[in-house]
């Protein structure tokens, strides 16, 4: 009980930190666009105080105030022109530029379209132009709200990814503890049954219903055999994918409603090997087979293929079933999603995880079609031997 709840507690720990967080960064994020506002609203004030003091400089020449207040230089770099856009003055602009008539018309657009000109009448008729630029404090500050912007984008995707992942860990160990416990709680009566096998053999009964019997344990011992596995290191080896998946398709055939028939071409083709673990890989060939026969609903054919090229393996399982959206291609194999009355729709997400986790290969709806049926498709690399 106490590590759910500090499971729990850390899980909302984690959310809480990442609200704090995203407040944090929207609260600095406002502050510093209204800190740029106010500098810019700053600056403007500061040249207009220059402009105004080169304007009544022509009346008082000699005020050392007006004096101060124009050679007083800020940080906010300007070019200071006359009508015939020859330099009077320039603070914070390199030489080359005022040097150059192009460059200099070049500057001269681009601090027009950052803050408007400002034209500067003296009271001896004369005219001059300045072009005034932003302050490197204030860019900076400018630009200061986007790369915040980008740094709480990342803070969130990564909180996300750790809460995700945090998440889908401890589903991840839940769901290996019920698939081991399940194991345990099915071991017994498995080995019960093994018993009571051994004696119905010394008993006077058709001994086919026996073997047909002993298929069953089996294949239930196999299934004892896949649940222990899940959440431990899945170990690969050669198989022959025609003896595997026909073991399967041999198996079924049986116990399937006498209205469904299953076609399978494999054992009469060549050898196709690839590295697989059989259990797991028996496991997702019974869910496609079940999924097909659910689709069919006691009436029509399921019919596997086996063919290949020079890289891959295919085996393709295609049911007359009633098919499927072509919007819920790829949703079937999500955890949960079914079209079932009843079932977690784990099978096909299950099988996925087997053959694209365990097995590299790839899984996916090849064609599907209302009232029609459904092919779905294994892909796995081939090996030569």
């Amino acid at each position: 009980m106490g590590g759910v709840l500090h499971k729990v507690f850390s899980f909302k720990s984690r959310l809480v930190v990442i609200a704090v967080g995203l407040v944090i960064g929207v609260s600095s994020l406002l502050f510093t666009n209204n800190m740029a506002a106010q500098l810019r609203e700053k600056e403007k004030n500061e040249v207009d105080i220059w402009v105004a003091a080169f304007r009544e400089l022509g009346a008082d020449p000699g005020n050392p105030l007006l004096l101060s207040i124009i050679t007083t230089r800020n940080n906010i770099p300007f070019i200071l022109i006359d009508r015939d856009q020859r330099v009077i003055a320039s603070h914070l602009i390199p030489e080359h530029i005022l040097n150059h008539p192009d460059l200099l018309n070049q500057k001269l657009v681009e601090l027009a379209e950052i803050n408007p000109r400002i034209k500067v009448e003296t009271l001896y008729n004369e005219t001059f132009y300045i072009f005034f630029d932003e302050s490197g404090l204030l860019k900076s500050l400018t630009y200061f709200p986007y790369i915040q912007l980008l740094v709480i984008i990342v803070f969130v995707l990564f909180g996300y990814i750790a809460l995700r992942s945090t998440k889908q860990d401890e589903q991840n160990r839940v769901w290996i503890g019920l698939a081991k416990e399940t194991a345990h709680q099915l071991g017994t009566p498995t080995s019960s049954l093994l018993g009571w096998l051994e004696y119905l053999r010394t008993q006077n009964i058709d001994p086919t219903a026996i073997a047909e019997m002993n298929k069953d344990i089996i294949r239930l011992t196999k299934v004892v055999d896949r649940f222990s596995k899940i959440g431990a290191a899945t170990s690969l080896s050669e198989g022959v994918i025609n003896e595997v998946v026909g073991n399967s398709v041999i198996y079924f055939r049986t116990r399937v409603p006498k209205n469904v028939t299953i076609s399978y071409n494999g054992l009469a083709m060549a050898q196709q090997k690839a590295m697989i673990n059989e259990a797991l890989f028996e496991w997702v060939i019974e869910n496609l087979l079940k999924n097909a026969m659910d689709a069919l609903s006691g009436k029509g054919t399921i019919d596997v293929k086996l063919s290949n090229d020079d890289n891959w393996i295919y085996i393709d399982v295609k049911d007359t079933g009633k098919g499927i959206a072509k919007g819920n291609f790829k949703r079937i194999f999500d955890p949960g999603f079914t079209t079932k009355t009843r079932g977690w729709g784990l099978g096909l997400s299950l099988s996925k995880r087997i053959i694209e986790g365990a097995h590299n290969g790839k899984i996916f709806v090849l064609d599907s079609e209302i009232n029609k049926g459904t092919t779905i498709r294994i892909a796995l690399k081939k090996i030569y031997s």
